[in-house]
């Protein structure tokens, strides 16, 4: 049996009905200045420029990474697994996003490297429902 999967937060990412398509980060845009935020704003004011007129745009699947570190000790309130990699990642928007890295390699992060958006398990609720979230992954070649 395949267990429930439930979004860490709700509308951090679409949800895709057909297994052809794959889920995309959703973030907000200001119509003024065209400053990106993610995840989306849940007040429609631009915190560029104080425009209240934002709406809400997909963000792309790739980018690369921007920063990076492993984090080798489990911080308060992280149930995740242990060392694991955590970066900034720049859209190619513009937009970095801060991201947890997926079934990587740690000796073979580095800054600059292409990555590719994914949706996976973070860890398991007290209910057994799998608590999902985004994590970006590298892409060798």
């Amino acid at each position: 049996m395949t267990a429930k999967q439930v979004p860490i937060k709700e509308g951090l990412w679409t949800i895709v009905s057909d297994k052809n398509e794959a889920p995309q980060l959703v973030a907000s845009q200001c119509e003024a200045c065209g400053e990106i935020f993610f995840p989306k704003k849940e007040k429609n004011i631009c915190a560029n420029c104080q425009n209240e007129s934002l709406k809400t745009v997909v963000l792309s699947r790739t980018g690369r990474i921007y920063s990076y570190t492993v984090v080798m000790q489990r911080p308060a309130e992280y149930l995740g697994p242990v060392p694991y990699a955590l970066a900034w990642v720049e859209l190619p928007e513009g937009v970095r996003i801060e991201s947890l890295l997926a079934g990587c390699d740690f000796e073979k992060l580095r800054i600059g490297m292409d990555v590719e958006l994914s949706i996976e398990r973070l860890h398991e609720s007290d209910g057994g429902a799998d608590i999902c979230t985004y994590k970006f992954k590298p892409v060798y070649i």
